[in-house]
């Protein structure tokens, strides 16, 4: 496997990203995968270019020019141009992308990953609209917030370290998520490295030391040790660096800042501590933790954010209530007191990441990655898409099935609304139009010619404005008597921009129609109805997020199949988007039959379906509709909204235009893409 990963900071700034990524480098090189490392350069000394040299653990280095922060140049920022970083995958032409704890060259990173059509893989590791705050900017925190989460969205998949993490990006609207923790060097990292010798020379006459190790920066908190600095018979000591620490130093003259320390002298000086304290509320993780607990020293930290994974109350440690300070120094006082609690609470912190090597995180991460170019190549099982393990997945269609009559039901989306490609004035396609290709296409006998090949019937019932109502009265009795053996089905989109109606009430009706198809016969492939990630389109959006929920429900208990498309990493692509921000392109029509080509066991639809998006890149249907907001009001929004207030939809008068069933015979010719052949 190729892997190309982002590096938001320089490698050489030692901090938890750079020391998972260096990890996941040699697990990587340990494995036989071949990477890349694109990263800011922090030294004028490091060459600059896509080929900067050897990088950590097998890896090629490409380092690019960057910017400190002002108060903090240690933090670099960096901003490439998307073609440099376009050129930069193509040369290595990687199987998956590793966002580690993406912003700024992470996000420039995705969205080049993107246009290559190549998976991403986010990492989830710093709380940065939650740092704001602590840098005295609590306005920025929202639009840092809505970056973030767009950031997250767009990834195909998101590896979250923590519960709290997970259910962080959630209530963002983030989906695709996996929990992945970290992994700690038990071997380096043990109670055996504690060394009396070193005690004595920090706490010469026996005092209780009390240990923080972590940056020396506004987003940890360290101030808040001032809470227990005073404690009788207690050594505080403190190591790390950051641009907090002369600050510190006045505010806490009796502790021991022992700056930053790696490798065996840090391990050193954990295992050195009686008590471990980290007061920071905006941590993901917390590696400095669970290095302590690997060390076998009770923890003290705040109950939010990562610790909460990590710290057994009463067991290992003891969480207290975040930002109240004389419940920390209560906490601190009860193991500094007790020494056989000491005892107690040290063996069992060891015990509880005992399991949590960098090799079985290593392992993980692999799956993850394999993963996440199965979603990109559309053969994902509904497992994968889901943001909720424990929900039930749709049974999976029979390998190899072939099915004689096809009818699609729905609105616009069906109708092909917006795909005009290669057609005549008026004329629309659509994605179920392209799938019945496929379809058809699929089922050709090898070794036959085109009169050899069995038949496809079609028929597209869909009308544009529709509703769930409009589909249970009138399309699905058509479906039935047309004796369809395949029915795809997505509806719902016009019943949610109608305000009072109730999901469940909505996906009950739905499943009344989905039995009926069911019970005739037929084979169903639901689609979940979705809106563009616009900002204008928000809350429409979080109701079809809620309403694909409901209809996976009803899908598992009809038997049926689910194309769950609000969890596509292609929704947010641009490209799939037309004019007027509610409709698909032919680029999103394309997209959208493979997808449902696979859930329907289409052999290499995937692979074709990457193809095929390559093959049309440069082509005029590809490049983004966009246009400004007031146009887009004026434009398109103002027309539907007059039809509303007069009680018309676009669909009145219309017919569908499929209403009997077509016979498709494909066309056997390399001279033409897959579905671009006309009906």
């Amino acid at each position: 496997m190729r892997v190309v990963l982002f590096a938001e900071s320089s490698l050489i700034h030692m901090n938890g990203v750079t020391h998972s990524l260096l990890q996941v480098l040699r697990h990587l090189e340990a494995n036989g995968h071949e990477t890349r490392v694109i990263a800011p350069r922090a030294s004028r000394l490091e060459p600059i270019g896509r080929s900067a040299g050897a990088g950590p653990h097998g890896s090629e280095l490409s380092l690019l020019r960057s910017v400190g922060m002002p108060s903090y140049p240690e933090v670099r920022l960096t901003f490439a141009r998307a073609a440099s970083l376009s050129m930069m995958l193509r040369e290595v032409s990687p199987d998956v992308v590793h966002l580690a704890s993406p912003f700024v060259l992470g996000w420039q990173g995705l969205r080049a990953a993107d246009h290559l059509g190549i998976p991403t893989v986010a990492i989830y590791q710093t709380d940065i609209p939650g740092y704001a705050e602590r840098y005295g900017i609590p306005a920025a925190q929202p639009v840092l917030a809505q970056h973030v989460a767009r950031i997250h969205q767009r990834a195909t998949l998101t590896l979250a370290p923590s519960s709290a993490s997970i259910a962080e990006l959630r209530d963002a609207g983030v989906e695709r998520l996996r929990l992945w923790a970290r992994g700690v060097d038990a071997e380096r990292f043990r109670p055996e490295r504690r060394d009396e010798r070193w005690r004595s020379r920090l706490a010469p006459n026996g005092e209780t030391i009390i240990g923080y190790v972590g940056r020396l920066a506004p987003e940890k908190q360290v101030e808040d040790l001032a809470a227990i600095a005073d404690l009788p018979n207690t050594r505080l000591v403190i190591v790390g660096d950051g641009p907090s620490r002369p600050a510190l130093e006045k505010l806490l003259p009796g502790a021991v800042f022992l700056g930053f320390l790696g490798g065996d002298r840090l391990a050193e000086a954990v295992a050195g501590f009686d008590l471990f304290v980290h007061p920071g509320e905006n941590e993901t993780f917390c590696q400095t933790i669970q290095e302590a607990l690997a060390s076998g020293v009770p923890v003290v930290a705040t109950g939010r954010g990562g610790p909460v994974d990590l710290v057994q109350n009463s067991r290992t440690g003891w969480l207290y209530k975040p930002g109240d300070l004389g419940e920390l120094r209560a906490r601190v006082l009860d193991l500094v007191g007790d020494r056989g609690k000491r005892r107690a609470f040290a063996i069992a912190a060891r015990d509880s990441v005992a399991d949590r090597s960098w090799a079985r995180l290593g392992d993980e991460l692999l799956g993850h990655y394999r993963d996440a170019i199965a979603v990109r190549q559309g053969t994902a099982p509904a497992s994968i898409l889901s943001s909720d393990p424990a929900a039930p997945v749709p049974p999976a269609v029979v390998p190899g099935k072939r099915w004689k009559r096809y009818v699609a039901l729905g609105d616009s989306l069906t109708e092909g609304l917006c795909d005009d490609s290669r057609q005549d004035p008026g004329q629309v396609r659509g994605w179920a139009d392209r799938l019945s290709m496929l379809l058809v296409r699929s089922d050709t006998r090898a070794g036959s010619d085109g009169d050899g090949a069995r038949r496809l019937r079609y028929a597209n019932l869909a009308v544009r404005s529709r509703t769930v109502e409009d589909v249970l009265q009138r399309q699905i009795p058509q479906a039935i008597a047309l004796r369809a053996d395949l029915v795809t089905v997505l509806i719902g989109a016009n019943d949610l921009a109608e305000t009072g109606r109730h999901l469940e009430r909505i996906a009950d009706r739905l499943r009344e129609g989905i039995v009926r198809l069911k019970e005739s016969g037929a084979d169903v492939l639901m689609v979940t109805p979705f809106i563009a990630p616009w900002p204008l389109l928000r809350m429409v959006n979080r109701r079809t997020i809620r309403l694909a929920e409901e209809l996976r429900r009803v899908a598992a208990e009809t038997d049926s199949l689910l194309l769950d498309f609000t969890r596509d990493p292609d929704r947010v692509d641009e490209r799939m988007w037309a004019a007027d921000r509610v409709h698909l392109s032919s680029y999103g029509h394309r997209v959208l039959s493979y997808r449902a080509a696979a859930m329907l066991g289409v052999p290499g639809a995937g692979e074709l379906g990457a193809l095929d998006a390559l093959m049309h890149d440069d082509a005029p249907e590809a490049r983004i509709s966009r246009i400004s907001t007031p146009a887009w009001i004026w434009t398109h929004a103002r027309p539907w909204a007059g039809r509303r207030l007069r009680g018309r939809t676009a669909g009145d008068g219309m017919a569908p235009k499929h209403t009997a069933l077509v016979e498709l015979v494909p066309r056997r010719t390399l001279q033409h893409l897959p579905l671009d052949t006309p009906d």
